[in-house]
């Protein structure tokens, strides 16, 4: 513990980018090779150190078929919130759920990403134990301490109840147990994020583990089983306020982005697949009225493509869809970035007005069909996955895989772990030539934190002036 703020902490999304440029980041690793655990990258940021864009530390996990996927930190800037006792908490440790396994990994990275080190591993039956859910997933560092939702229920399969979200102390990183008072109508999850002085939280939908965790099942897709709603919750009450159907053919519901200024009462949300059209989408919500609301604002269409260039589970569709995998926004809540992992495309929108977001830039990369090279004239495996935005939103990271079955589905040909950057310049995007991050052999690269802190970590109480 400190005896002021931590500096990585900051009141208002303005100050945050302010913040001194990132010098490392944390990538996860995931192990193609069951016999193989998982492990956390760390890679140097600093352009002009000798190691630049190399992976300087590795760490592997004692244990194997975790299946890393997100994230988090045990404190960010909300913290600093004024119905807090966590104001001089630091962000040292890194909260590491595996997927598969529900077991849950503390690490810390203190005193230098480069020595970072396990400092805790919970087991999968304390998580059932404390709390009755399984495969654990998202994590996000609140004022009341870590929250973490798990997609899966008890029993072997996670299918003896419905998922859920729980609670661990960020300091002393026990358990606490479930975060909801009442369970509510919500019975599929993935991604959650919130306004803290408005009092509400949206939460997302992705789908059941046995829809995921052996691949996309194509028959649940095409009769639209997968998730397809909004939720939204009360924080304090710990209670379900509303639910907004987009539609059952808007097939997977995952990232949701709220504007990170707390005066704004929108976000965004992003939605694989469209079954009818097979377009990806981009859903703007907001508060009005007392009530929330939501409306498509973005749609990204389909490529055509013959079938002998498609893999197996897309035969028949005569097209490859975007599979629209994450959302970043930046602090000033003016660009949305957006990820098409099966055509190969980053995408960045102007959304100064998040009802009618503009196109402004477009970056291809590997893709299904396209199998777009680098500016290096490498090849990328799979498609532009998850992504992290720098705090001053000058550079944008991201990786290459979805899911290990999911990946095997869409990328037959193999998916090795890549990372790459590209500058934010104005209004437009361009490759960072000199930055190529190879995972070790083996390993699939997911969810990117950066040092400091990023645009997918930290909320905040203040509005920027």
């Amino acid at each position: 513990m400190t005896l002021r703020p931590d500096p990585t902490f900051h009141a208002s999304p303005r100050l945050a980018m302010d913040a001194p440029q990132e010098a490392y980041c944390y990538t996860l690793l995931l192990s193609a090779d069951p016999s193989k655990p998982d492990a956390l990258a760390v890679v140097d940021l600093n352009p002009k150190s000798p190691t630049y864009s190399q992976v300087v530390h590795t760490l592997e996990m004692p244990f194997k078929g975790d299946e890393f996927h997100h994230f988090g930190w045990n404190a960010c800037s909300s913290a600093l919130s004024p119905l807090s006792a966590h104001a001089f908490v630091e962000r040292r440790y890194l909260i590491i759920p595996g997927l598969r396994s529900s077991r849950i990994y503390v690490v810390d990275t203190r005193p230098h990403p480069t020595q970072a080190k396990i400092h805790r591993i919970i087991e999968s039956s304390e998580v059932l134990r404390e709390t009755g859910y399984s495969r654990t997933h998202t994590v996000h560092c609140g004022p009341e301490g870590v929250y973490i939702g798990a997609l899966g229920g008890t029993g072997a399969n996670g299918m003896g109840g419905p998922p859920g979200l729980f609670l661990m102390d960020c300091q002393s990183l026990d358990i606490i147990g479930r975060w909801e008072k009442e369970q509510g109508p919500q019975r599929m999850y993935y991604d959650f994020w919130w306004n803290l002085p408005r009092d509400y939280m949206v939460a997302s939908e992705w789908g059941l583990p046995i829809q995921f965790e052996s691949g996309l099942v194509k028959d649940d897709l095409l009769n639209n089983r997968y998730g397809h709603h909004l939720h939204f919750w009360g924080l304090r009450s710990r209670r379900h306020l509303q639910a907004i159907d987009l539609g059952a053919n808007y097939q997977m519901v995952l990232e949701v982005r709220p504007a990170h200024d707390p005066s704004k009462e929108y976000g965004f949300a992003g939605v694989v697949i469209n079954t009818a059209t097979l377009e990806g989408s981009v859903w703007t919500w907001w508060r009005e009225g007392g009530r929330f609301h939501a409306k498509k604002t973005i749609s990204i269409p389909a490529e055509p493509c013959p079938n002998d260039r498609l893999p197996e589970i897309l035969k028949g569709f005569g097209a490859v869809p975007p599979l629209l995998a994450d959302l970043a926004l930046s602090m000033d809540d003016r660009l949305l970035f957006v990820s098409c992992w099966g055509t190969g495309e980053v995408r960045q929108y102007d959304v100064s007005d998040p009802w009618r977001p503009v196109l402004v830039s477009q970056l291809w990369l590997g893709g299904i069909a396209r199998r777009t090279r680098h500016p290096n004239g490498k090849s990328f495996p799979g498609g532009p996955q998850m992504l992290e935005l720098s705090l001053d939103g000058k550079r944008i990271y991201w990786t290459n895989s979805f899911y290990s079955t999911w990946d095997d589905q869409f990328y037959p040909g193999g998916v090795s772990g890549i990372q790459v950057m590209a500058h934010v310049r104005g209004r437009g995007l361009e490759y960072a030539k000199d930055f190529w991050v190879t995972a070790p052999d083996g390993y699939r690269a997911h969810q990117i934190h950066l040092e400091g802190g990023d645009c997918s970590t930290d909320s905040f109480c203040y509005p920027s002036t």
